[in-house]
C-alpha cells in the first residue's frame, strides 16, 4: 500500500500561522495534523504502509527532513514530490506519479478523522464521505440504491447530495488513476485553470470502475484557526485525559483535562484547559488558558486565553484575548 498526501497549498485561511510553517505541521493534540493523519490512515490499514510520497511546495530543508521522519516512524519509504504551480487537486496528485502504482491511498493533509473500520482492498474505489447540513462549499457524491457512487459533483449550488467528499480516496490500481490524471494533463482538460481529480474519477467511473462509499464518524477540519482550535478541542477530548510530559513543569496550577502539555513547558500560578494545547519550551504565569493551542518556545504572562492560536516564539502580557497571533510576535 502506498500513500499520497498532498499538501503543496500556501494556507492562506490559517496566516499569518502558515507564513513560516506550513500548515499540515501545525500541531493539534501535541502531533503536527499531518502526522495524526499518517497515524489515522495506518491504523485502518490491513497491509503496512510501503511508501509515502509528500507532494510540497518549497517549504525548506527541514520541513522535508521532518516528513520523512514521520514516514520512517511507520516504517515507511518517505518520498518528497514537488507542485510548483497551483493547478488543482488532479495535478497536485499526479506530481507523486512514481508513487501512483497499486493499492494506493490519497489523503489531502488539512482534514482528520475517526473511524472505526478497516480498508476493504478487494473494493476497486472507496471515497470516504460525511453527511452535513450544508453541502454547498465541498464535493458531493450521489449514490444509488445499491449503494454505489454515480455522480461526483463540485460544490453544487443546488440540493444534490448531503454527503460531502472529505478528502480520503483508496485505489486498488493506481496505476489507473495515474493514466486518467496524465491524459487530463496531456489534453488540457481544466475547469477554473486547474486539472480536477472528480474528472479523473468521472472518467474511471464510465470505464466500469466502481466506486463505493466510506463514512467516518468523525470529521475534523483544520483549514482556518477557529476550526483548528476545535479540532484540538476534539482530539484531546477523545483522549479525555490529561497528556503531561515528564519534564514539564507545573506549579502551584490547576490543569483541568483534557491538556496536552508538551517537553519542558514551565505553568506557574495558572489555570490551564479544558481542551488546551501547550508546546514544548512554552512558558504560562499567572494565567488562565482554555480551548486553544500555544505553540513552542512561546510566553503567556498575566494573560486570560480563549479560543486563540498563539504561533512559536510569541509573546503575549496582560490581556483577555480571543487571538490568533502568529511567530515571532509580542502583544503586551
Amino acid at each position: 500500500m502506498n500513500l499520497i498526501i498532498p499538501m503543496a497549498g500556501m494556507g492562506k485561511r490559517m496566516r499569518p500561522h502558515t507564513l513560516i510553517t506550513p500548515k499540515p505541521l501545525i500541531p493539534v493534540g501535541g502531533k503536527p495534523i499531518v502526522r495524526r493523519l499518517v497515524e489515522d490512515i495506518a491504523s485502518i490499514c490491513e497491509d503496512p504502509i510501503n511508501e509515502i510520497g509528500f507532494i510540497i511546495g518549497d517549504f525548506g530543508q527541514a520541513v522535508e527532513t521532518e516528513l520523512l521522519e514521520i514516514a520512517s516512524s511507520l516504517g515507511a519509504k518517505g518520498k518528497i514530490y514537488y507542485q510548483n504551480e497551483a493547478l488543482g487537486t488532479g495535478h497536485a496528485i499526479y506530481c507523486a506519479e512514481q508513487s501512483l502504482s497499486g493499492p494506493v491511498i490519497v489523503a489531502f493533509a488539512d482534514t482528520l478523522f475517526r473511524a472505526d473500520f478497516k480498508i476493504d482492498e478487494s473494493k476497486e474505489g472507496v471515497i470516504w464521505v460525511k453527511q452535513i447540513d450544508d453541502p454547498s462549499q465541498f464535493g458531493v457524491v450521489k449514490i444509488d440504491d445499491d449503494g454505489i457512487i454515480t455522480d461526483f459533483v463540485e460544490k453544487p449550488k443546488e440540493f444534490v447530495s448531503d454527503l460531502a467528499i472529505i478528502g480520503i480516496y483508496f485505489f486498488r490500481d493506481g496505476d489507473h488513476l495515474k493514466r486518467e490524471l496524465k491524459s487530463l494533463i496531456d489534453n488540457n482538460i481544466m475547469k477554473g485553470g486547474e486539472y480536477q481529480l472528480t474528472d479523473a474519477l468521472e472518467n474511471m467511473k464510465s470505464q466500469g470502475v466502481v466506486f463505493t462509499p466510506g463514512e467516518v464518524d468523525n470529521w475534523m477540519d483544520c483549514g482556518n484557526k477557529n476550526a483548528t482550535v476545535e479540532t484540538n478541542a476534539m482530539i484531546l477530548g477523545f483522549e479525555n485525559e490529561n497528556q503531561i510530559s515528564a519534564d514539564a513543569v507545573v506549579s502551584n496550577s490547576t490543569i483541568i483535562p483534557p491538556v496536552y502539555i508538551g517537553p519542558k513547558a514551565q505553568i506557574k500560578n495558572s489555570v490551564i484547559g479544558p481542551h488546551v494545547s501547550i508546546g514544548a519550551k512554552s512558558t504560562i504565569k499567572d494565567s488562565r488558558i482554555s480551548n486553544s493551542i500555544i505553540r513552542n518556545d512561546s510566553s503567556v504572562t498575566n494573560a486570560v486565553l480563549d479560543n486563540s492560536l498563539v504561533g512559536t516564539h510569541a509573546h503575549i502580557k496582560r490581556l483577555p484575548l480571543d487571538c490568533s497571533l502568529g511567530d515571532y510576535s509580542t502583544i503586551e
